[in-house]
């Protein structure tokens, strides 16, 4: 329930800030962000909110990336993501009564991201995220498949810039075979500053 709560909150909290700031642009701006025909690169921030099992241990994540995306033809790009994420554990995980030890990460990935309307944008993305302190955490595997499904906006800044906010969800397969807590799941928001570089 209180998993729940979280992640609508932060729903709740990106729609916010797209319609604020889709209020405030003037109908006079014709700029549109996949007009760019360089690669866009963007350098961000990530938090999120571990769901499933993971719940039970870890209360949140926080992070960062950078991203290229690179035309292919019209309003879709090929996307390249690398980043950091730090899950920070809860005092009582998992019932033990025990602090869980921080999960960090380091995922890359590649996807698809498309524009079907002006600035809005869905995306899929899919990679490896290796555990960089595999042993304190107990896991048996140094790395994991995830995938990452995700919408979002880029919003104008002027000339080339923009600032790209896209809610995602970031699923994993487990890093300990047959441990469902071995999984690394969240919902998350980016927050990234993003330019073009033609």
């Amino acid at each position: 329930m209180k998993s729940t709560l979280k992640i609508s909150a932060l729903v709740l909290a990106f729609a916010g800030f797209a319609l604020g700031a889709k209020a405030q642009t003037t109908s006079t701006t014709t700029s549109k962000s996949t007009t760019s025909n360089g690669v866009i690169l963007s350098v961000g921030v990530d938090a999120g909110i571990p769901t499933g099992n993971l719940n039970n241990g870890y209360n949140w994540n926080i992070g960062g990336s950078v991203q290229a995306d690179i035309p292919v033809v019209n309003q879709l790009f090929v996307t390249v993501n690398a980043g950091y994420n730090s899950i920070q554990g809860k005092s009582n995980a998992f019932g033990t009564g025990l602090t869980a030890t921080n999960i960090q990460l380091l995922p890359v990935k590649a996807g698809l991201k498309f524009f079907p309307v002006n600035n809005f944008y869905v995306q899929g993305e899919a990679g490896a995220a290796f555990a960089l302190n595999k042993s304190s955490v107990g896991f048996n595997n140094a790395a994991a498949f995830i995938y990452a499904p995700q919408i979002g906006y880029q919003f104008p800044l002027g000339g080339k810039s923009f600032l790209d906010a896209g809610v995602r969800y970031e699923g994993s397969s487990k890093f300990t075979s047959g441990n469902d807590n071995s999984q690394v799941n969240f919902v998350a928001l980016r927050v990234a500053y993003a330019f073009g570089t033609k």
